[in-house]
């Protein structure tokens, strides 16, 4: 097998400016310095012609730069911001939804320069790098393999189910049609070589250059999040219904103390209110700060966290976020949890209509204003106003993000504490196994 490629979607935006630092090549001609493309008519418009999508070619691949002017960082995020990124290889621009995307087509082994220094910080451990090199090599060419399969049997891909009582939705890199991942957390944080790799992170990935994570002989589909909250979560109570045998319950724990079944309302209460013994619980800043960038760093509780609405903030973000008015909210119902207490069903009962929603991350969405940090929470009432309806809703909740693969923060203190990169992904990922896959 020879090192692939990768196209990768960066900004949507009905015009570009971006700067080619090394020389390119377009339409037989070589350029360099300041551009600017624009979307007329479903077209691709560059220099006063008109293109269905056009490439700009680095001459020398391995000394090739170009910057883009304003791409948008943690979208829908609470640190949400724009800034110029720098990039390897070509520049590929196409039209969708009366909107340019500009796509970099690169090397794998390039990209997961940047997207292990766009994960975490450079500074982490050397074990933690090598291990995330292996899962974000392996999701991706996962993610690549079943894109060209969705293509070559015409799947008609559905991923939601709606009904007059539920809403039940899940967000997969299956969005994207035109390109393999986009370059934001939805896939995986890919911003180019604007965060400095170091040689640690370099040394990483030439360690595992080709190594990727299988599993019965099929390259695993290695997700991750940043705290699971002390236990695993399935993959199919996030995404599609399928099982993955190396995503299962267990605790992130060396503990052989079994975990509770916290898809048992009881028992998520216990946990969700408790704080168990976990790799990933810790405040240690300096292990925190190998995972954490420095917007991250802004979210400062995530093992364990609070947030707590007003009767009139919570029916107003919840009309905002779905575009559903509900009135006023009477009550937040949990209906269905998954193996680590994240709940993927939840009933939203409020004075004008009733509806169940899930999944993990339409649930996330619905109750904040970017993303709530998951969706492993108990829900506490305020005192009722005259006519029984609560005058707040407090949310206690577990981890930070879908709790599915390899846990960042977990995974950075095994590294810590001595574990080796092949032990922390047969910890994540249960029964895989490294192969070489290419030179």
């Amino acid at each position: 097998m020879k090192e692939p490629k990768v196209q990768v979607g960066i900004m949507f935006e009905p015009e570009i400016e971006f700067t080619l630092l090394t020389p390119y090549r377009i339409n037989g001609q070589d350029i360099t310095g300041e551009q600017k493309v624009a979307c007329h008519d479903g077209k691709v418009v560059w220099q006063g012609a008109a293109y269905d999508q056009i490439t700009f070619e680095p001459l020398d691949e391995s000394h090739s730069m170009f910057e883009l002017k304003g791409v948008t960082i943690g979208i829908n995020f609470h640190w949400e911001r724009k800034e110029n990124q720098r990039f390897e290889g070509a520049l590929k621009f196409i039209v969708e939804n009366d909107r340019l995307t500009a796509v970099n087509v690169i090397r794998v082994e390039d990209y997961l320069t940047s997207v292990i220094s766009s994960e975490m910080s450079a500074t982490a451990s050397a074990e933690l790098l090598k291990a995330h090199a292996v899962i974000s090599r392996s999701w991706l060419l996962a993610q690549i393999q079943k894109n060209r399969e969705i293509e070559a049997q015409h799947t008609d891909y559905s991923a939601y189910t709606i009904t007059d009582t539920e809403l039940i939705r899940w967000y997969d890199r299956e969005d994207h049609t035109r390109f393999d991942v986009c370059a934001d957390d939805h896939c995986q944080r890919y911003q180019g070589i604007t965060r400095a790799s170091t040689a640690a992170v370099r040394e990483a990935i030439a360690a595992t250059r080709g190594q990727l994570l299988m599993y019965d002989g099929q390259i695993c589909d290695a997700r991750f999040s940043k705290c699971c909250g002390g236990a695993f979560e399935e993959f199919g109570y996030c995404w599609e219904e399928k099982e993955m045998p190396y995503l299962v319950r267990k605790a992130d724990s060396k503990s052989n103390a079994p975990l509770p079944d916290l898809t048992l309302e009881e028992e998520a209460v216990k946990w969700i209110r408790t704080s168990p013994e976990a790799f990933c619980n810790t405040t240690d800043k300096k292990i925190l700060s190998q995972v954490l960038n420095n917007y991250d760093q802004e979210t400062t509780d995530f093992y364990r966290w609070k947030v707590s609405y007003t009767q009139e903030e919570l029916s107003a973000l919840i009309l905002r976020r779905s575009g559903i008015d509900y009135g006023k909210i009477i009550d937040l119902v949990p209906v269905a949890r998954g193996t680590s207490g994240r709940l993927w069903k939840l009933k939203i009962v409020g004075t004008l209509k009733t509806l169940t929603i899930g999944k993990e991350l339409e649930i996330r969405r619905t109750l904040s204003p970017s993303h709530l940090y998951s969706s492993a929470f108990v829900v506490d009432k305020g005192e009722p106003d005259a006519e029984g309806i609560p005058t707040s809703f407090t949310l206690t909740g577990a981890g930070w993000g879908h709790g599915v693969g390899l846990c960042q923060i977990g995974a950075a203190v095994m590294g810590e504490r001595g574990f080796k990169y092949d032990e922390i992904l047969k910890h994540y990922f249960v029964g895989a196994e490294l192969e070489k896959m290419y030179e």
